[in-house]
Parts: structure tokens; sequence; C-alpha cells
């Protein structure tokens, strides 16, 4: 059984947080995943965790702070506790586990409340370039491919930190794919990454050709 996801857990933490902190942090997690950090204010968030504007002051001083929170939160739930754990529960070898991240967000993408990826979202949100909610997107996006690059490494291809790199263009891809509502996109992703990992000479264990693949998981 696949792991509860990242806003689900988000949720249930709320309604049990007793603590102001993290009253305001998972309001705040829920608001942004779903509807982005411009459309949401500081008075709707106090006013949803139902704490005082002094309160949230003091927990935070601006919005950006409980921004960088929130991504902090983000990499926790999403990137760690879900994305990572799942992707090792259901595969043992590294190119298994690469291939499996697209199995993950297959049933990511088939969510009727699907968020797409605050990294991504958070950062083409915030255009002034020397923003340190913007770097701060960078950062955790940059993590996600350390996770990456050690699957690459143990893969054995040629060059690990380039192959992480096209790797994570192929989930960012889809994941912008989905919302734009290509229920296929993991699917699709997956089989040019056997390509990828065909031209690396590395055996996947998974049978056919990954044009094959494509033309049967999309019926394309």
């Amino acid at each position: 059984m696949a792991t509860a996801r990242p806003r689900a857990k988000a949720a249930r933490a709320a309604t049990k947080a007793v603590d102001p902190r993290e009253r305001i942090l998972t309001t705040a997690y829920e608001l942004f995943s779903r509807r982005g950090i411009r459309a949401v204010g500081i008075d709707t968030i106090i006013g949803e965790a139902g704490v005082a504007k002094m309160t949230f002051y003091r927990h935070f001083p601006s919005k950006d702070a409980l921004v960088m929170a929130f991504l902090q939160r983000r990499e926790q739930l999403w990137t760690e506790e879900w994305l990572e754990s799942e992707v090792m529960r259901r595969a043992s070898g590294a190119p298994q586990r690469l291939l499996a991240i697209f199995d993950v967000f297959d049933g990511w993408f088939q969510q009727p409340d699907f968020e797409g990826c605050s990294f991504i979202n958070v950062l083409l949100e915030t255009t002034d370039i020397d923003s340190p909610v913007r770097s701060a997107t960078v950062v955790h996006l940059a993590n996600i491919r350390r996770f990456l690059f050690g699957l690459a490494q143990e893969t054995g291809v040629s060059d690990p930190a380039d192959f992480a790199r096209k790797w994570h263009i192929l989930m960012k891809g889809s994941i912008v794919s989905a919302g734009e509502g290509d229920q296929n996109a993991a699917r699709r992703a997956q089989a040019i990454g056997m390509l990828l990992l065909e031209s690396e000479a590395v055996d996947t264990g998974r049978n056919g050709s990954a044009a094959a693949t494509v033309r049967r998981k999309t019926g394309t």
C-alpha cells in the first residue's frame, strides 16, 4: 500500500496541532500547496489557523519567513517521506528505482486534487532573482537532484551529475504536463527515461524496448 500523500498528512497534522506555530505552518502548507503563495494572504492564513495577528508575527516575522518554512516542510513531507521513501520501497536496484519515480508519479497524477510541484510553483511565482524564497526553491530542487545523483552513481552511468539533471528535467516536465491534463505524462516520461538508460547500456530489468513501451502504455 502506498504511503499517505504529503498534503493529506499535513491536513491531519493541522487538525491535531495545538502549538500555534504548528497550526500556522500546517494551515499555510495546505493553502500554499493548493493555491500558490501569491494568491494566499497572511490574513487568510491567520483566519484559517485561528490565531491572533500578534501570534502570527511572533512566530513568522514576514510572509517570506513563512514561505521558507513551508518549503522546508514540503521537502520533509513530499521529497523525503513520500517520494524518496516510496521509490526505495518499490524497487531494490538503482535503475529500477529511477524508473519507479514515474510509477509513484503516475498515481499522484491521477489524483483529482493533484497540486503540482510546490518548488516549481514558488520558483515561477517569485520573479525577484535575489529573493531568499527563490534561492530556497533552488536549494530544495537541488536536494532532489542529489537523490537522483546517488541513484545515477549506483547505476554506473558515465556522468552521474549530467544524468541526474536530465532525469530531473523528465520529472519536472512530466509534472507540468500532468498539470496540463496529460494523465499519461508519467508513463511517457518513464519511457523516455528507459531510452536514457539504454543509451548508457544499463539493464533496466524491464521487458521490451522503450519505444514499444511508449506505444503500449500511452496508446500512441
